[in-house]
Formats: structure tokens, sequence, C-alpha cells
């Protein structure tokens, strides 16, 4: 036998069995209340965190959101938003142009992680993924509703409606970084700071 034949022999002898296949995923027991799980890990990573009775009450609170900020009543709304019925005129001047990094934009979060406090928002018309990096203040509204325990809940809902959105973003609390010498800077690739505002009823 030659030496590189006694080598590789050696080699496959020591070959590692395969591994065997790990067990299915199965995810953690929900908790009982989605929507104080949901509150507490969304504040624990710096998301400020209200909760209104229904969505008549939607642009009071964001005006009140504003006022302890000291910021302007003036809030960026997508033009084609499904909020946009709401009495905002009585609290607040609305625009529709593109907020920017001085500015408060309100979108829509259609749905939420318990889990990890996180907000979903698919790509789609009635909120422009640019609105979720742009502003300095978002403003996200949330049904307690549309709270899901894990992320594997999250993707169940959206094959309902068919074919998955071109994006997903996933936010869990204000865009931060801690790149540059470990040192933590918000709003590095998105708002500084995110309010969330849970509606219980309609």
């Amino acid at each position: 036998m030659s030496a590189r034949a006694a080598i590789l022999l050696a080699i496959r002898a020591r070959t590692r069995q395969s591994a065997p296949k790990p067990e299915p995923y199965r995810a953690p027991a929900p908790p009982a209340d989605l929507t104080a799980a949901f509150i507490r890990k969304a504040q624990a990573a710096d998301a400020e965190i209200r909760i209104v009775d229904g969505e008549a009450d939607i642009p009071a609170a964001v005006a009140e959101l504003l006022r302890a900020r000291n910021m302007a009543a003036a809030i960026h709304l997508p033009p084609q938003s499904d909020l946009s019925a709401l009495a905002w005129d009585r609290q607040l001047t609305v625009s529709r142009t593109a907020p920017g990094p001085d500015d408060a934009a309100v979108t829509r979060a259609p749905l939420a992680i318990a889990e990890t406090g996180t907000l979903v928002q698919p790509s789609r018309t009635a909120s422009p993924a640019s609105w979720h990096f742009r502003p300095g203040l978002e403003i996200a509204i949330l049904r307690a509703d549309d709270i899901v325990a894990h992320f594997e809940d999250v993707l169940a809902v959206l094959k309902r409606g068919g074919a998955l959105p071109a994006t997903v973003n996933l936010i869990t609390g204000p865009s931060r970084t801690g790149d540059i010498e470990q040192t933590l800077e918000l709003g590095a690739h998105g708002p500084k700071a995110l309010a969330i505002l849970i509606v219980r009823g309609g």
C-alpha cells in the first residue's frame, strides 16, 4: 500500500458519523396575556407605550405624546393610510409628505410579536417602508388583537393573504448602533424615538 493510500484510509477510518437530525422546532407556549408580554419587551427596548380604548382616542393621544416631547402639534401621515379618516384636524396639523429627521410620523403596525416586543411592518402602499426610517419620532398604532405570540405566527398570518410581501421590516425599539467605540447611539438608521399606541377596542 502506498503512503498516499495509507493516509486516505486513516482519514476515512476517523471520519465522524453524520450527526442526528435535530428535533423539529417547537415554539414555547404563548404567554397568557399577549398584550402584557408585548409591553414588557417593547419597554425593555426603549419604546414608549400608551394604551387607548378605541381608535377615536388616537388623535388626542398622539397630541399628548408630542406635547410631552415639546414637539410641534404636527404629524406626517402616509397618503393612503387607513388612519386618514380619524379627526386629526381637531388636534394636529397633518402633512402627507415624507417626514424628515425632526418630524413625527404616524403609521399603522398590522402585526406585533409578544415574544420580542417587535412591530411587524410588511411593505404596502398604505405604509411605505421609508416612513419607518426617515422620521425622528415614529408613532405606531397597534391593535391589541394584532399581537401574536411568536415570529412563526407572523409568517402564518402573512401567508394567508397569498404571496408574501416584498419586504418585512421588524422594528424592536428605536434605531440604534454600538459600532463606534462600543458607544450606544440612537437614531443611527431610523427614528431616535419610538412610541406605540395600543388600541384595546375598535
